[in-house]
């Protein structure tokens, strides 16, 4: 019924009604209090009056409060997250008018504005979209001759990062370990011997040849580094390069120029902005929920540099658990005893692991779960996880309201992403939704002014009864 009323007229009935409630409640205890004056004296009756009425006109503002909360102010927060959501992550679907039915006209108006933005945008999109193509088929030419090239080749930042790399140069350096943009370019070679190399390309400026042992293992790399002549930083060209894609793989070309920039100016991690960041976003499979009794059969996980997923930079890793796996685990995700036979230990996968996760923050989706596994095994092999961390639960509950529902599935369903269901409890395919999901909550918190790491982690300590912080 008041649902068809104008918003103002609502408002004005509900004072009116807080207005009439207490005129009554005060009536109603001075009666109270006066028929009790032969009883005792007027003192007391008066006395009562009062005790009555201020209960009462207590009982009637939480009342109001609950009221505004549930229709005002509940509405209020879930429509700004829903502008957000679909100004910043490009969410497509409807807002939930039904939600905010008794804040008048603005549920619809808000929905005319951002049904507006999303046909503009794909107007836009339309003009752009050719262009795109373009560039996407030139870079995709570029990608395919620099693989053809046998020579593997490495940008690196002043700072010693890895910009660039092509299809053959991911190839080598995944001999080593997992090829991840920005990482240090001694997570693959011998830190001492391209030291070396590099002073001497600072002083010749000329093309400097060097053997260089693999960061691990017993490989040996000819390689050769040269100045960049319009850019900072250095390129690696790596001679023998033995290890040749075949040629239906894919031939990625994977860079980032911006890190030259925030290379160059390190801050502690909590000034750093958000965009600035290296994050590595994981999930885990395990044969149960005790994380002090069961064990890891599952590691998947995936990079986010610059707000986007770094394709190839993957980690999808069986687990041998030393133990049969339960039927009841094998139900939810499908992982048998055969399948995790010949895999590494629990203790030598998250040391692996621990390899991938350097110099990023990591991110997951109920970490304290997932987190206390790693460091459980971290204390068996020396290794300390004291990363920064980030819980895709707390910062849903940041953008959203704590008082929404924020399982992965009610996150990925509110950001339009789509969760296949033969991906579903599987580590990478929930550590891929994961990082859909970071990479749409990371512009909406930047519009709301949280833009450094820091400024986040405040955020969502204001939600520590849902989650324990791991910062």
């Amino acid at each position: 019924m008041l649902v068809g009323l104008s918003l103002r007229l609502r408002i004005f009935l509900l004072f009116a009604g807080v207005a009439a409630a207490s005129c009554a409640v005060v009536g109603a205890a001075l009666y109270f209090g006066y028929t009790r004056i032969p009883e005792t004296n007027a003192a007391s009756g008066f006395i009562l009056a009062g005790l009555l009425s201020s209960f009462g006109l207590l009982a009637i503002s939480v009342s109001i409060w609950l009221l505004f909360d549930e229709n005002v102010a509940k509405p209020v927060q879930q429509l700004s997250a829903a502008i957000r959501t679909r100004t910043h992550a490009d969410v497509e679907a409807s807002i939930d008018l039904q939600s905010a039915k008794y804040l008048g006209d603005l549920a619809p108006a808000a929905q005319a504005v951002t049904g507006r933005l999303t046909d503009e945008a794909a107007g836009v999109g339309d003009l752009v979209a050719d262009a795109t193509a373009q560039l996407a088929a030139e870079r995709e030419q570029l990608a395919l001759l620099l693989t053809e090239i046998p020579v593997a080749i490495v940008l690196v930042s002043p700072a010693h990062k890895i910009m660039l790399y092509d299809g053959q140069a991911a190839d080598i350096l995944g001999q080593v370990h997992v090829p991840r943009l920005s990482a240090s370019i001694f997570d693959y070679f011998a830190e001492d011997e391209i030291l070396g190399a590099y002073e001497q390309l600072k002083e010749l400026r000329t093309e400097i040849a060097v053997k260089a042992k693999g960061a691990r293992g017993n490989l040996n790399f000819q390689l050769r580094l040269k100045k960049l002549s319009q850019a900072s930083g250095y390129m690696i060209l790596i001679d023998d390069a033995t290890a040749r894609l075949a040629p239906e793989a894919p031939r990625p070309l994977i860079y980032d120029f911006d890190a030259t920039q925030h290379f160059e100016t390190e801050k502690a991690i909590e000034q750093q902005p958000l965009k600035d960041l290296s994050f590595v976003v994981f999930d885990t499979e395990t044969t149960g929920l005790m994380p002090n009794k069961d064990e890891i059969i599952q590691i998947g996980a995936v990079r986010v540099v610059n707000g986007r997923i770094i394709p190839g930079e993957t980690v999808n890793q069986l687990v041998n658990p030393g133990r049969p796996i339960p039927a009841a685990s094998t139900g939810v995700h499908r992982i048998t005893d055969d399948m995790v036979a010949d895999a590494p230990d629990p203790v030598t996968a998250t040391s692996d692991f621990h390899v991938f996760a350097k110099d990023a923050v990591i991110v997951a989706h109920n970490a304290p779960f997932d987190m206390a596994f790693l460091q459980r095994y971290g204390h068996m092999s020396g290794h300390v996880w004291d990363h920064p961390i980030l819980d895709t639960v707390l910062l849903s509950a940041v953008v959203f309201g704590a008082e929404q529902e924020h399982t992965l599935d009610a996150l990925c369903s509110r950001l339009d992403i789509e969760l296949p269901e033969a991906l579903r409890h599987t580590a990478l395919g929930d550590a891929q939704a994961t990082a859909e999901a970071l990479c749409k909550l990371l512009p909406i918190l930047t519009s709301r002014g949280f833009d450094t790491f820091g400024k986040v982690v405040e955020q969502t300590r204001k939600h520590g009864r849902l989650l324990k912080d791991m910062n």
